[in-house]
Order: structure tokens, then C-alpha cells, then sequence
């Protein structure tokens, strides 16, 4: 059992029935009353945040949380089936536990970070930045590109997402998945 005088950013425990990281946290001593713990848990199911105080008597169960490195292989319906880098175990995940934004940049043999917590999957992260071929996109136009415009442009993956008047179609760019923004050409 942990204790708020435990808490340090990263770590991860069971409280009310649900898995919650700290994201941070700060030891109060007030003059006048006990001594708290001020924290930002983050649900690791929901993604949801939240600010809780803590008395310094208050349990907490440890919960262990295991990243492994898994190669994405291939789409069978509604389910995606990711390879385990060390232990060539093969595992399928549904369209939820992934979502909709991570399906729109995933790429046959891209490695990504998964995070299980207790046997079940809590997490997939893609690598920063990721190399797709562009599809379709307007031609190069010339004009007024001292603003540095933009315009759409698809992806091999399907998504869509704003690129540069240059970039032309059959062109690879590297593109952040996170903010899905275009970074620059692939080389």
C-alpha cells in the first residue's frame, strides 16, 4: 500500500475502483492543521484529469504498469493486429481501444508504445513523427506564398491534413501524429 508521501510524477495507483497517474503533486504544511498532499491524477482508461487533496493517512493500492514496443501489422475488420517486438506474440485491438485519431495515422510495420495495466490494454502511443505518402492534393500553385499557405492534402493512411503549396501528390512527408501537422519532406 502507498501513502501520499509516496507520490512522485509518473506513478500509478488504483483509487476509487479506477487506474489514475500523478501527474503532479505538492507537499502542503500549513501553519494551523495537518499536513496534505496536493496532486493532478490523470485517468489512464478515460484520459480525463482532476486536482484532489490527500491526507497523509490515506491508502493507496500500487499498480504495476508494463510499455512494450509492438509493430503494427494489419487491419482484420474492426480489429488491429499489433506484434510484441521481443516476444513475437501477436495481439488484436478493437477500433475503440485505439481511436478514431490514432487509426488515421497508423501505417503497416510502424512501432508503436502500448501500455497494459492488468492484463488490459490502456494505452497506444504512435512514434513522433511517422512517414506517409501523399495521395491527393491540389497542384503547386504560384501566387502569394510569403503567409506561408496551406491547403489540404490526403494521405496514404486516409487522413487529412494541411500541407505546404509545394508538396506535390506522390510526394512522402513526415507528419506528428499527435498534432497532426505536417514537420517536413521525408528524405
Amino acid at each position: 500500500m502507498l501513502t501520499p508521501t509516496d507520490f512522485k510524477n509518473g506513478l500509478t495507483v488504483k483509487w476509487k475502483g479506477q487506474i489514475w497517474q500523478v501527474t503532479d503533486f505538492l507537499h502542503v504544511k500549513p501553519g494551523k492543521g495537518a499536513a496534505f498532499v496536493r496532486t493532478k491524477l490523470k485517468n489512464v482508461e478515460t484520459g480525463n484529469s482532476r486536482e484532489e487533496s490527500f491526507r497523509m493517512n490515506e491508502q493507496f493500492e500500487s499498480v504495476f504498469v508494463e510499455r512494450k514496443d509492438m509493430q503494427y501489422l494489419y487491419a482484420s475488420g474492426e480489429n488491429y493486429a499489433f506484434m510484441d517486438m521481443k516476444s513475437y506474440e501477436q495481439m488484436e485491438l478493437s477500433k475503440d481501444v485505439l481511436g478514431q485519431d490514432l487509426i488515421d495515422f497508423l501505417k503497416e510495420e510502424t512501432v508503436c508504445n502500448v501500455t497494459e495495466c492488468e492484463g488490459k490494454v490502456i494505452g497506444v502511443e504512435l512514434p513522433n513523427s511517422i512517414e506517409l505518402k501523399v495521395t491527393e492534393t491540389a497542384p503547386n500553385e504560384k501566387g502569394n506564398t510569403s503567409s506561408g499557405g496551406t491547403k489540404p492534402a490526403t494521405l496514404e493512411t486516409g487522413a487529412v491534413i494541411q500541407v505546404p503549396f509545394f508538396i506535390e501528390q506522390g510526394e512522402t512527408i513526415r507528419v506528428n501524429p499527435r498534432t497532426k501537422e505536417y514537420q517536413d519532406r521525408a528524405k
